[in-house]
């Protein structure tokens, strides 16, 4: 009787998970997220009609890309315990709302760190050697015609393994990183050729990089950008590189995306990218490995990776 008894028992459903993303952001994972979650999608085509009902007993968000988070989205979704974010910045998250409402935060953690850090490298190697302006001066027709091209002056050294000292800046001195440590950014801007903008965005950080900073790298100095567009004045960038007080730029990020200042379009020390530093198939795969993860440590008890600390 016990036997007959369990073979009509229904299954467990499955733990619910809200989406949280842009319409055009797909997930390439989710056939496999919904063999073990019932996903909540408010962009599900056709329209789920129980996502009114469920999505608010959900008690894990999914927040996939950079849409912003904010108050009036939590207040929707009442049984909010936990927000799983996938990029590494959490400045689309409104953090007090987050903390009174005691629900945890996790970030995509250090996931993109080796192939933001190799873009960081490529962008500051094309802009000190013109690679891509090279490029354009050739396909224009320009080599038979003008017979050289000046790549300009040599303005700056290599990154470590091509010889080149490293100094840094960061909220505190980190006590087992042998670089120099400069605690105020315009004192390294005045001390560098090649400034790599790459922290999170936080009000903190808003615009760090500011005319004072800019104008202590110098004439020959290049920043490369591959954190947030906002940690830059863009204005005062542009305005810069236009009246050559800048050795160049290379910039994955903007401040206005996907909308880049026309002005940037006609300079040959400048190297545009679109936001892509972390378009990689080894980080979506760690990525994934992420998601998954974090979703079972939450369900289950366990600890998460790159959880945010709220206090």
């Amino acid at each position: 009787m016990a036997a007959a008894a369990n073979q009509h028992q229904r299954p467990q459903p499955l733990p619910l998970l809200l989406l949280h993303r842009f319409p055009s952001f797909n997930l390439f994972f989710l056939p496999v997220l919904r063999t073990k979650y019932t996903v909540l999608d408010p962009f599900a085509d056709p329209p789920d009609p129980s996502f009114p009902t469920l999505s608010k007993s959900a008690r894990v968000m999914l927040c996939f890309g950079p849409k912003p988070v904010t108050s009036e989205d939590l207040d929707r979704y009442p049984s909010l315990e936990y927000i799983l974010g996938t990029s590494a910045g959490i400045n689309n998250f409104d953090l007090a709302a987050c903390r009174r409402r005691g629900i945890r935060l996790s970030s995509a953690g250090d996931v993109f760190s080796v192939d933001v850090a190799d873009y960081a490298v490529g962008l500051a190697i094309d802009v000190l050697r013109r690679v891509s302006a090279a490029d354009r001066f050739v396909r224009a027709g320009s080599w038979p015609v003008q017979n050289e091209y000046t790549l300009g002056s040599k303005v700056a050294k290599r990154f470590e393994a091509f010889g080149c000292s490293i100094a840094y800046n960061s909220r505190k001195q980190k006590p087992h990183v042998s670089y120099t440590y400069y605690a105020n950014v315009k004192n390294l801007a005045s001390n560098v050729d090649v400034l790599i903008v790459c922290c999170a965005l936080t009000n903190e950080t808003h615009r760090i990089i500011n005319k004072d900073v800019m104008t202590a790298l110098g004439k020959t100095g290049v920043i490369v950008n591959v954190g947030r567009g906002p940690l830059i004045d863009e204005k005062e960038l542009v305005e810069l590189l236009v009246r050559g007080e800048i050795g160049g730029a290379g910039l994955d990020v903007f401040e206005n995306e996907p909308h880049v200042p026309e002005p940037l379009f006609r300079l040959d020390n400048v190297v545009l990218s679109p936001h892509k530093a972390v378009l990689t198939l080894d980080s979506f795969a760690e990525l994934e490995e992420l998601i998954f993860s974090n979703l079972e440590a939450f369900f289950s008890n366990q600890p998460l990776r790159a959880e945010v600390e709220l206090d």
